[in-house]
């Protein structure tokens, strides 16, 4: 697994983490009543689906890079 890949599933996981940690925060200022909470949990949402999506962006611009005779023997294993 070559550097862009790690960076790119790194930033997924974490984004994903964060996702779901808005997602959490968000849901508890339903609860509460509070709209500050609320606002804070579908920002921090926001920003763990960016992350998300450029871990996406740079595992597919490390699978581009790669030649297409590596990607085949990748498939085979």
């Amino acid at each position: 697994m070559d550097e862009q890949t790690r960076k790119g599933l790194k930033n997924e996981i974490e984004g994903a983490a964060k996702e779901a940690a808005g997602r959490v925060r968000d849901a508890a200022g339903k609860l509460t009543g509070s709209a500050s909470e609320q606002l804070k949990g579908k920002g921090q949402q926001l920003e763990g689906k960016a992350q998300k999506d450029v871990g996406r962006a740079q595992k597919d611009l490390s699978r581009s890079d790669r030649p297409e005779e590596e990607d085949e023997e990748d498939r085979l294993d």
